[in-house]
């Protein structure tokens, strides 16, 4: 691959909704066998070191990034991501199966912090990232 085709693919890529990276990585773990969960860990950890130089400045605008759904607790949870999202049954049990995935890319504080009490209360766990 040259750099001009590697850049196309990673314009694509930025293109893509949260639904259809879901669905991408869902095909790319049964086309190689892999589980891209492995790798989650690292960034999650990586993203706070990361924006621990900006924290004196209060964000104003979070992302919302479900983490983890315990095994009895994912038809609640999945119920919570339907009405917070809008994504039908399937999609919202492809996100909860392969959490993490974002909820919200983006939204004030104030609703970022209504996602993550719904969410806890079913039995989820969310992180708030600010932007």
């Amino acid at each position: 691959m040259t750099t001009q085709d590697i850049q196309q693919l990673a314009d694509a890529l930025s293109k893509l909704s949260v639904l259809d990276m879901s669905k991408l990585k869902t095909l790319l773990e049964e086309t190689w066998g892999v589980k891209a969960a492995a790798a989650a860990p690292m960034m999650v950890a990586a993203a706070p070191a990361a924006g621990a130089a900006p924290a004196a400045a209060e964000s104003t605008d979070f992302k919302v990034t479900l983490e983890a759904v315990p095994a009895d607790k994912k038809i609640a949870v999945i119920k919570v991501v339907r009405e917070l999202t809008g994504l039908g049954l399937k999609e919202a049990k492809d996100l909860v199966d392969g959490a993490p995935g974002v909820l919200k890319e983006t939204c004030p504080k104030a609703e970022a912090n209504e996602i993550s009490k719904k969410v806890a209360d079913a039995g989820g766990k969310v992180t708030l990232a600010g932007l």
